[in-house]
């Protein structure tokens, strides 16, 4: 069927996806389809074939059979996050397969793909530990974990891809297995850290990270305090130990009624924070933002585990978006300045935020075994994100983007991390020329026939 999207080969595919999973399947034309397809950032077109909601992981095999059979791909999307438009594909939902068990005793746990964070730090924070989950806790933390993964706790721990102990994939055959850094190292480390591209994921071991004492919050300015904010960011960073985080953001907040006062329309200025350890200890560490006046608010407190995902308060509604990132070799006075030059005067807008993420510790380390991630040497992570309130807000968004970029390009290494590849960028900005050249082996050895999509292919 490669390549054609006839009616009698769309009915085709229809039949033989029913016939062989539990689950639900649409393909074009039918009622609900729209909605089902649709990826969380409503701005990207998703035009594949079918939609196959997996209820467990026969369902999985099933799909990548039928797909094999068919000629056609399989994309894997718990609810749609980082999307892509997998032209001509099967797009496979695992968001109703959201075990997880946890071992409290050998500090692991078994995440089904469609698990979100929120489901593994609910459940691993009941006993004093905590996966290495991101900013928000409704991303899969499977889909998180195959692009490498950067977390709050990183700095302590690496990337959430290094704290894999197996894999339960389906490969290009259909088949079912469990890869370990034993049974097959080389998938096993294109997996840690490579994406979607190599085989099906239907859950994951990892190991779980002990936060017997959680602190952290978000402390907000005003933008006018920008410069004295970037300021003890820096000085709080070049000291910090690996157990602390700190993200410095500029945010425009937009002038909605739903958004409150008095944030409503306001520039401002944040330092967001965890700490894993005691909150007396943690309020000394940061101490130099403490020492700035006007603040509007501060939420830093002990907090629990689950509730991780509220620190940065990001939207849990589908947003349609404009993403780019890049990694900063330096953040001394100079690249501090053209920071704030560009992403001023005032205001970020038609930004909604430009945030500077402390990276290093664990993450600068190169760990033996590692995945495919690897390790990162640049100390910052900057990201920059416009909200689409209109299409015609897209040309402004990527100006501005551009503007800071180049403003900051002595500061720029090139590199990105899986992760933080916009729409439409290759998978070779995130990998450098070995390691995407191993992956690429893996690829063709183990998908020759190219049944797997990934957001950003190791072949693109």
């Amino acid at each position: 069927m490669s390549g054609t999207t006839g009616l009698d080969d769309l009915t085709s595919l229809g039949h033989d996806l029913r016939r062989s999973v539990r689950g639900r399947v649409l393909v074009r034309g039918d009622e609900g389809f729209d909605v089902a397809r649709a990826p969380w950032d409503p701005a990207v077109e998703q035009n594949v074939l079918a939609v196959v909601d997996a209820e467990d992981a026969a369902d999985a095999a099933a799909v990548a059979a039928v797909a094999r059979l068919a000629g056609v791909g399989v994309a894997t999307q718990p609810y749609g996050h980082a999307p892509s438009r997998f032209e001509g594909a099967i797009l496979l939902r695992t968001g109703r397969m959201r075990g997880v068990r946890v071992d409290a005793e050998l500090r692991s746990a078994r995440v089904e793909a469609g698990a979100t964070w929120g489901d593994v730090l609910s459940a691993a924070g009941e006993h004093g530990l905590t996966g290495l989950a991101g900013s928000t806790a409704v991303v899969s933390a499977t889909g998180f974990t195959l692009g490498g993964g950067l977390s709050w706790f990183s700095r302590a721990y690496g990337f959430a891809a290094d704290s894999v102990r197996a894999f339960e994939v389906v490969d290009s055959h259909g088949d079912r297995g469990r890869v370990t850094a034993a049974s097959d190292p080389d998938l096993f480390w294109a997996l840690r850290g490579g994406g979607g591209d190599f085989a099906l994921v239907t859950a994951m071991e990892i190991d779980l990270h002990p936060a017997p004492s959680l602190y952290g919050g978000r402390l907000l300015w005003p933008a006018a305090r920008a410069q004295e904010v970037l300021t003890a960011f820096r000085s709080v960073t070049a000291k910090a130990p690996d157990e602390l985080s700190v993200w410095f953001q500029l945010l425009q907040f937009p002038p909605l009624p739903d958004v409150p006062e008095p944030l409503r329309g306001l520039s401002a200025v944040t330092a967001d924070v965890t700490f894993l350890g005691q909150p007396e200890e943690g309020r000394a560490l940061l101490r130099e933002f403490d020492a700035i006046p006007g603040a509007i608010l501060d939420t830093r407190d002990r907090i629990e585990v689950a509730h991780l995902g509220g620190v940065c308060a990001e939207p849990t509604e589908p947003t349609p978006s404009l993403f780019r990132g890049e990694l900063l070799t330096a953040l001394d006075d100079a690249a501090a300045a053209a920071l704030l030059a560009s992403s001023g005067p005032g205001t970020v807008a038609p930004l909604a935020c430009v945030q500077v993420r402390h990276l290093g510790g664990a993450l600068a380390r190169p760990t033996e075994n590692g995945g495919a991630c690897g390790h990162i040497e640049e100390p910052y992570l900057l990201g920059m994100l416009g909200v689409l309130a209109t299409p015609e807000a897209a040309g402004p968004i990527r100006d501005r983007q551009a503007s800071i970029a180049r403003a900051l390009t002595p500061y720029t290494s090139g590199r990105k991390p899986f992760t933080f590849l916009a729409h439409g960028e290759s998978a070779a900005a995130a990998f450098p020329g070995d390691v995407l050249a191993r992956l690429r082996d893996v690829k063709r050895d183990r998908d020759p026939r190219g049944v797997f999509r990934s957001n950003h292919p190791v072949l693109g």
